[in-house]
């Protein structure tokens, strides 16, 4: 199959699911655009939203759809690594036998990420790196597509183990998660109180879902499009000479080459939903809020004129 013939099947493929995706979620339009974009180009994702914003519905219902294995970790204080990456036990033939943990799966809710120690964090980061775990020396391959959809409560700080910068980098995007419209959430209501069952098609396979992800690595991308990428992460960091004054103003740190690799990557799948053969700045800049949201880090001035990391990227446009 040719990739044109190709992305014309994804394009007809990404309607059916959202439409598939909204027989169960109301709304939250973009959210769902963003989660499926990162799982087109095999990066994780962290959402971040208030309790009762179905976080979880909304990752299992994506999960079913797209036809894959999901398993949810809820992350607490005691947890430890073994409890999430598995652990060797002796069997009845006094042999070491491995027993495989929640994070062998293709699509891992992490719940509340922030709620348990480094040590827990990290044995998940490492799975998201390397698509491999190690127990007892011995490495053990993940199944791929695999994918981590972490969740952080941005209420509740007390008592959490907030993931360091460097971490945080690991996730290609942050998507927030608003409150529904009152039009929404009353659609939402009369759904969820009724006695309705709604099945759930899946539309995709693993095996799919890599060639998707190969087929959206092969889209080219103009040289301009790189060079507005890299100059509007560059732009982020105010230690640079040529960064603009009200970053130098607001930001004590700018963003990684990560995000300028993401921003390309996430242009591309943007584009190949939207049935175009190559990304423009457009494509860069509607996935650049989601991106650079969590790679930057405001200072003191920022807070304390209530200036937010929305506001700072849309003024890099």
């Amino acid at each position: 199959m040719s990739d044109v013939t190709a992305i014309n099947q994804l394009v007809q493929k990404h309607a059916a699911l959202k439409k598939e995706i909204a027989k169960v979620i109301i709304g939250q339009e973009n959210v769902i655009d963003l989660i499926l974009l990162s799982v087109y180009t095999g990066g994780h994702s962290l959402l971040i939203g208030v309790p009762g914003l179905a976080k979880t519905l909304i990752v299992n219902t994506i999960a079913k759809t797209l036809g894959l294995d999901f398993k949810r970790i809820q992350f607490t204080p005691d947890l430890m690594p073994s409890d999430i990456l598995g652990s060797e036990i002796l069997d009845q033939n006094r042999n070491f036998k491995f027993i495989k943990g929640p994070v062998f799966s293709n699509i891992i809710l992490a719940d509340e990420i922030n709620r348990t120690p480094p040590k827990t964090q990290a044995a998940l980061l490492e799975a998201m790196q390397e698509r491999a775990v190690t127990i007892a020396g011995k490495q053990h391959k993940l199944e791929l597509p695999y994918f981590v959809l972490a969740t952080q409560n941005p209420i509740e700080q007390e008592g959490t183990y907030p993931l360091p910068e460097a971490q945080l980098d690991r996730f290609m995007f942050a998507i927030e998660l608003k409150y529904p419209s009152i039009e929404e959430e009353i659609a939402v209501v009369k759904a969820t109180t009724s006695d309705n069952t709604i099945k759930i098609n899946a539309l995709f396979n693993a095996a799919e879902i890599l060639e998707v992800q190969h087929l959206i690595r092969r889209i080219p991308v103009p040289d301009n499009v790189v060079d507005y990428a890299v100059n509007l992460v560059s732009k982020t960091r105010p230690g640079l000479d040529t960064a603009p004054d009200f970053i130098k103003q607001y930001l004590d740190w700018g963003a990684g080459p990560r995000a300028s690799q993401n921003l390309i990557l996430g242009a591309k799948a943007h584009a190949g939903v939207q049935g175009k053969f190559s990304p423009d700045i457009e494509d860069v800049q509607a996935v650049a809020m989601g991106i650079l949201r969590h790679r930057i880090i405001k200072n003191y001035k920022a807070e304390a004129e209530g200036i937010s990391e929305e506001d700072i990227i849309q003024r890099l446009f």
